[in-house]
């Protein structure tokens, strides 16, 4: 896989990195979760908003009796097979621009690391497993220059209900990590900084030298070796 910038870049290399979960770490809502429930309204109306819940409360379920959130991530995407592309992002702009008018929308703990970050010469990474099309929203706000998570597969100007790739959740945020690591040579990772809120994110957490819990009311810890279980 080969990471781009997500918008033009001035060639100055960055002082170091910054990764960044997105639900519940930058922003107060599973937005994957929010923009499928919004989507079957739009397409099918409140019998496709009933059926979006049911489907959801039985992934939860089979969450709680152990499956992984990497499956689970995957069963997710599988709701959007045969979705066409175009509506699909358009739609992806329109909520996100509706969602995120709310006051709280943003952490603003998270928001302001991520300021002080980018003033002191860092690149922001958005790390996240939610819906693809809605992160680059997100990015844009928070002026982050990169932006990793799975690939949707598409057959034509449809979606497949597949991923190109692993999710982006647990190990597989590693991976990225790891490989955006590999365009930085001059980055130690004990010098980069990650922000997360679920254990699944510790993997990514403990690649850098300055993890960083979010804890639910949006506050931040530092983090150390036992505090995330």
């Amino acid at each position: 896989m080969t990471i781009e910038p997500l918008f033009p870049q001035d060639g100055t290399a960055p002082a170091y990195l910054v990764f960044c979960d997105i639900d519940d770490t930058l922003i107060r809502c599973r937005s994957g979760v929010e923009f499928l429930r919004h989507w079957a309204g739009l397409r099918n109306g409140p019998e496709g908003e009933r059926a979006t819940d049911e489907f959801l409360a039985g992934l939860y379920a089979r969450m709680a009796s152990g499956m992984s959130r990497e499956d689970a991530n995957r069963e997710y995407h599988r709701a959007w097979r045969g979705s066409p592309v175009e509506e699909v992002e358009e739609q992806a702009a329109r909520w996100y621009e509706q969602r995120s008018a709310a006051e709280d929308f943003y952490i603003a703990d998270t928001v302001e690391a991520l300021r002080r970050h980018r003033a002191a010469g860092a690149a922001v990474a958005l790390v996240s497993g939610s819906f693809p099309p809605l992160m680059p929203h997100v990015a844009r706000v928070v002026g982050a220059q990169y932006v990793l998570g799975a690939r949707l597969e598409r057959c034509g100007r449809v979606l497949t209900g597949g991923l190109l790739g692993r999710p982006a959740i647990g190990e597989g945020k590693c991976v990225l990590v790891g490989e955006l690591l590999d365009l930085h040579p001059h980055i130690a990772p004990e010098d980069c900084h990650a922000y997360g809120d679920h254990a699944s994110d510790r993997p990514m957490l403990d690649m850098v030298g300055h993890p960083t819990l979010v804890i639910p009311d949006g506050s931040h810890t530092p983090l150390h070796p036992a505090a995330m279980v």
